[in-house]
């Protein structure tokens, strides 16, 4: 199934893993709206949404660059109302809130000492923004024949204490980004639409992650796993394959890829992402085991 003339609108694809995936999706020719904030270059991070779009054409698709931010109602609304004018309508839908939020957004932190403007933040991104850029692409997703889906870039639903303890605040917005793919899969079942969500075995070795600390001793991947794990997912039946919560490496080896270590040439030992449960890290090294590393 190809992504050939179907219309996907990426928030945060001006760079990392959302750009990633906008570029796998453009060499199918695929129509791509880049909904970010990034217009001006970023004084530490590659990349804008006009950047994108550049990429987004030289590797096949056709890109559409729209300044948003996805705290904002009003921004929101006329994102996407631009890309189903610009394209005749929109078929996926990708929530790619910025895993790692820059490094003065991001607080993983105790209670006592997290900001409660950081707290604000991290929610209005994370659960609110997913929630409200789903609420105002739903109409379109529903009207799509060509098999819609919405992908959440959020961890698998957990209620384990050790995910929560020593960073509350941060947990919750991201396990809300998951609520939000668990409760639409079953609201829009009804209508066909793909409700998903994918989360990353291993940190992603992306520009922003470098803010957040040293990353020079963590063995990491390319944000190139990430666009093929969302590709194959775009691929399945929505109407069947719906309310999942998919490991990248775990969920590529289900589809019969097994050549890995493109993404990172020779490493073996790597480091593992937040909320990857010990069930999944057995789970994938059994098929390791059956397919081989590569």
């Amino acid at each position: 199934m190809s992504l050939r003339g179907k219309t996907l609108f990426i928030t945060g694809a001006s760079r990392g893993i959302g750009l990633a995936i906008a570029l796998r999706a453009a060499k199918d020719g695929a129509n791509i709206a880049i909904a970010a904030k990034t217009a001006t270059p970023h004084p530490s991070l590659p990349g804008t949404i006009y950047t994108a779009a550049e990429e987004i054409e030289k590797a096949g698709g056709k890109a559409l660059p729209i300044v948003c931010d996805i705290r904002d109602e009003d921004q929101v609304a006329s994102a996407i109302d631009q890309t189903a004018r610009k394209f005749g309508g929109i078929d996926v839908l990708v929530n790619n809130v910025t895993r790692y939020l820059v490094a003065s957004a991001i607080s993983l932190t105790g209670t006592e000492v997290t900001p409660v403007k950081k707290y604000d933040l991290m929610h209005s991104i994370n659960g609110r923004g997913t929630w409200m850029v789903s609420k105002y692409a739903i109409p379109h997703l529903i009207k799509s024949k060509k098999n819609p889906h919405i992908l959440n870039l959020s961890p698998p639903l957990s209620m384990e204490r050790r995910w929560f303890e020593h960073h509350v605040a941060y947990t919750m917005s991201k396990m809300n980004m998951s609520m939000v793919a668990l409760g639409l899969s079953g609201e829009l079942k009804q209508h066909k639409v793909g409700v998903n969500a994918l989360w990353p075995l291993t940190l992603i070795g992306t520009a922003a992650l470098k803010l957040v600390g040293d990353t020079s001793k963590m063995s990491m991947r390319t944000p190139e796993i990430m666009g093929d794990a969302a590709y194959e997912i775009f691929k399945q039946d929505g109407a069947k394959f719906t309310g999942n919560f998919l490991i990248d490496e775990l969920f590529l080896r289900q589809q019969g890829h097994t050549n890995m270590d493109q993404y990172a040439p020779g490493v073996r030992k790597f480091t593992p992402d937040f909320f990857i449960e010990d069930r999944l890290v057995k789970e994938i090294n059994e098929l390791r085991d059956k397919q081989g590393w590569h």
